[in-house]
């Protein structure tokens, strides 16, 4: 029913009555989505916390190991070394899809495993930096891809959050305001109307009392 041009009629009132209902429980809804998503960022909070303090240690270890491999195998060496060692991965990745509270996140299975070769590099011009440095690699990319989903899952916590306010705010400022709005105005017609009718039913009865 628009808000415009509402005739002033008991029908329209029970529906402007029953849409204002409407609007209530739609309020409380809301209210308990947010409520829901609320509880729901706090706990995903701590954990993107503790996700992303692990990953800046593995990020630690694996920044001061690559300094020291580029030390002690040199330039030339450690391209070298970093491009032909590219052969032994087979790097893949699975991306489903869950929903939680509505909403759909993507969850990424990655695979970083070796292929069955043998190191593609020559050992005589390589230093046990490298084989670390490959080793603590693989833990670092299953970090960030954590860390990555988790942040993506917050964003979109959030912007939901920020939808369902918009809406209960709409509700709230806009709609419920008006509809009370009409119904007041309805009800006032009615009851002038029904006022009229009665003084106009009286004096009716009075001409008929004054004929006999």
């Amino acid at each position: 029913m628009s808000f415009r041009k509402v005739k002033p009629t008991k029908s329209n009132l029970l529906r402007l009555e029953e849409r204002l209902e409407f609007v209530d429980k739609g309020k409380d809804f809301l209210n308990y989505k947010r409520e829901q998503l609320i509880r729901e960022i706090r706990n995903l909070w701590v954990e993107y916390k503790s996700q992303k303090r692990t990953y800046y240690k593995v990020l630690a270890k694996v920044m001061l190991k690559l300094n020291d491999t580029y030390k002690t195998m040199g330039k030339g060496n450690f391209v070298i070394a970093s491009k032909m060692s590219q052969i032994q991965y087979k790097p893949g990745a699975n991306i489903s899809f869950l929903k939680k509270i509505g909403l759909v996140i993507p969850k990424i299975d990655l695979n970083l495993d070796r292929g069955d070769k043998l190191p593609s590099y020559s050992f005589e011009n390589t230093s046990k930096d490298l084989d670390e440095l490959t080793d603590i690699l693989p833990e670092f990319v299953e970090n960030l891809v954590l860390l990555a989903e988790t942040e993506d899952v917050l964003i979109k916590f959030g912007e939901n959050f920020k939808k369902i306010n918009r809406r209960i705010n709409g509700l709230k400022n806009v709609t419920e305001p008006k509809l009370k709005e009409q119904i007041k105005k309805i009800e006032k017609i009615l009851e002038d109307n029904e006022r009229e009718n009665l003084v106009r039913l009286k004096k009716t009865k009075e001409l008929i009392e004054n004929k006999k």
